[in-house]
């Protein structure tokens, strides 16, 4: 089968899995602290994967050396922030509309890739970066009236930003072990959370939650971030996001059938844009 269509299937199934992550996350929210959360949330992806690759033993990949610590320390320390960011967003707006809100990490790392990394973008994805963008104004826009912006949904979009950097520090190491690169990910970020969540005063939570926040973390977070990673090193992070995009879609589905939530008219608005936006990506990647 084609390297391409492989990675591609990859990146779906890692949008897939990350899917699950918003209500499930916006249910144990109700019994875990948010920064608690995003701590437990990397640590069961790090703890995971490493104990995938103990049992996995795979010798022919190539392990992290000096020369991509500057990259993987940027990775740790955005991986620290963002997903706070996006607990504390995920409880001051509708899981839904944070789902959707997520695509907007297509924008910032497609747009970092750029003007950073000088990755190449087509006039397709630029359109549907644009559409993008549209979207997740009409979704974080509250009225008309007060000119007054949802702060959950800038909050997710400030996760997106800082995500969107991650995607791209990680590209640059993204030819070395998937596997080390997720448990690292995983621990320092997920250790470095916790420390944040014990200065502030945040409890760790009743040994149940914590198990179910860590198998959370484990499948949206560690298996996602492993197949996210094989798929950007074949097809970059620009195009590995296109993909990435059908996550949100997938998230609202999850979020209807575990919490019950009826979007509003925004959402389907923004709904509709980003499909066409999507399309227009999925069609840009198989050129």
């Amino acid at each position: 089968m084609n390297s391409k269509k492989i990675a591609s299937g990859f990146a779906i199934f890692a949008a897939l899995l990350y899917a699950i992550n918003i209500p499930m996350s916006k249910l144990l929210l109700n019994y875990v602290d948010a920064v608690m959360m995003a701590s437990f949330l990397y640590l069961g992806a790090g703890i995971g994967l490493f104990m995938y690759g103990l049992l996995k033993k795979d010798k022919k990949v190539e392990r992290l050396t000096k020369k991509e610590l500057p990259y993987t320390i940027a990775m740790v320390v955005l991986d620290i922030i963002a997903p706070i960011l996006l607990m504390f967003g995920i409880t001051m707006t509708n899981s839904a509309n944070v789902s959707l809100l997520n695509n907007f990490e297509i924008v910032a790392t497609s747009l970092i890739a750029l003007f950073i990394f000088k990755e190449v973008i087509s006039k397709r994805l630029w359109i549907a970066i644009f559409l993008v963008v549209v979207a997740t104004i009409v979704l974080s826009f509250e009225g008309t009236s007060a000119f007054v912006f949802n702060k959950g949904s800038l909050l997710v979009l400030g996760a997106c930003i800082c995500w969107g950097f991650e995607n791209n520090c990680t590209k640059m190491i993204s030819n070395k072990s998937s596997v080390e690169i997720v448990t690292i990910k995983g621990i320092f970020s997920g250790l470095g959370s916790l420390i944040v969540a014990l200065i502030i005063g945040e409890s760790i939570p009743s040994f149940m939650y914590l198990f179910l926040v860590l198998l959370l973390g484990f499948i949206s977070y560690g298996l996602s971030i492993n197949f996210y990673i094989k798929a950007q090193s074949v097809i970059g992070a620009a195009k590995t996001s296109a993909y990435y995009s059908v996550s949100p879609f997938l998230g609202v589905i999850f979020s209807l059938l575990f919490l019950g939530e009826v979007p509003s008219i925004q959402f389907y608005i923004a709904l509709f844009i980003m499909i066409i936006s999507t399309i227009i990506m999925v069609k840009d990647t198989f050129n």
